[in-house]
């Protein structure tokens, strides 16, 4: 079980409050709200700002998971309109940064920002942190606890430069920037007379750079919540031996979406993810299956392996019938890693979570969800929809 980003939301409360009930762009005077706060909290807080500008939003985050103990952290979202025009899509930032008992330190940022007239599109992410990671093996016939803590300082870049060629199609560069450094590999205490597990390639660290060409067919307007639309992106990049703990290898990246209003607040979603890799593959470059946007429920990288399929689907009502700003979704996934497809090792995941209007004017809702599958279960909260 792995519990990430339990809220510590200080504003929560406010954002319940029965003072919102302003729907006008113009800032509303502060004493019709029951606390009086600066201009920068209330608009945040209130979402009373003019709907072309930008919105941000930070909030402190407190989790739990075994090999992190408590974990402290503080999330940040800044989603706005190019130049302040709201016929384009939203661009959106997002940031976490934390520490945890046993002395770990970790920033996040995602991002995606379209340019002028929807032209040019920046999609990417970035991980700094070091970590202990829960090591169960490769594959998924794998025993149900880890065989190994992998201690190490791991950094992440990847980044996709895509271009209008006509209509929702978009095309450009990929590329990808992944290095584990200082790594331990501390396997468990086993029973003598069982086969010795074997360390997987890249256990000493490994630095891989990444370059490639992706396409992308996408129509959405907000990212964040997509009510309508689809996403097809395919990307194939080529890791070269260009350093001293380089592993070349190629893989190939697939996500496809597609949303379908089914009423005026509620969307059925539907995605399916896949990522193949051939060569020599690093254990940390493994895909992975889990965390918070598809098999919710399992802990990432409980099953890894060269290759990797899922589908997931997602009915969402944003928000109920009987209420402005409370949501809510239902999900459920089935996916699998192999050394090679086809397969029958297929894994499932379902669950449910609830939603909440935080910004009513850029449509953004923030979500807990709950996913359970055979191995236990996991709580997400996030801002913004799981895809």
């Amino acid at each position: 079980m792995r519990i990430r980003r339990l809220l510590g939301f200080l504003c929560l409360g406010l954002l319940f409050s029965k003072g919102y009930a302003q729907t006008a762009d113009s800032v509303v005077t502060p004493k019709k709200y029951p606390i009086q706060l600066p201009e920068w909290i209330h608009n945040m807080v209130y979402d009373t700002a003019s709907s072309t500008k930008p919105r941000f939003l930070f909030y402190p985050v407190i989790g739990y998971a075994p090999e992190t103990k408590w974990e402290f952290g503080l999330s940040g979202l800044v989603v706005f309109h190019y130049n302040n025009d709201t016929t384009l899509r939203l661009s959106e930032i997002s940031t976490f940064a934390f520490y945890t008992q046993e002395r770990q330190l970790g920033l996040w940022v995602d991002h995606a920002i379209y340019g002028k007239d929807n032209n040019f599109l920046t999609l990417g992410k970035m991980r700094f942190q070091n970590y202990p990671l829960s090591y169960y093996g490769i594959g998924s016939q794998i025993p149900d606890k880890p065989v190994a803590i992998v201690n190490a300082n791991y950094y992440n870049v990847r980044e996709r430069f895509v271009y209008r060629v006509k209509g929702n199609l978009f095309a450009g560069l990929e590329l990808d920037y992944q290095q584990l450094e200082n790594a331990t590999f501390e396997t468990k205490e086993t029973d003598p007379t069982a086969p010795e597990i074997p360390i997987p390639l890249g256990a000493n660290g490994s630095q891989n750079l990444g370059v490639g060409f992706g396409l992308l067919l996408d129509s959405r307007h907000n990212m964040l919540n997509v009510r309508e639309g689809y996403l097809a992106e395919l990307a194939f990049i080529h890791y070269g031996d260009l350093f001293q703990q380089s592993f070349p290898m190629n893989t190939l990246f697939l996500d496809g979406r597609y949303f379908i209003p089914t009423s005026k607040n509620q969307v059925l979603a539907f995605q399916v993810v896949g990522q193949f890799s051939i060569g020599q593959v690093p254990f940390n470059q493994l895909s992975l299956m889990g965390g918070e946007t598809i098999m919710r429920g399992y802990y990432l990288g409980r099953y890894r392996d060269k290759n990797y399929l899922a589908a997931q689907a997602e009915y969402r009502f944003l928000p109920f019938g009987f209420s402005k700003r409370l949501g809510g979704a239902v999900f459920g996934a089935v996916g699998a890693v192999s050394g090679s497809f086809p397969t029958d090792n297929y894994k499932w995941s379902a669950g449910a979570g609830l939603r909440y209007l935080l910004f009513p004017k850029k449509d953004i809702f923030t979500r807990i969800d709950v996913g359970v599958n055979p191995d236990g279960y996991g709580v997400y909260f996030y801002i913004g929809e799981a895809f």
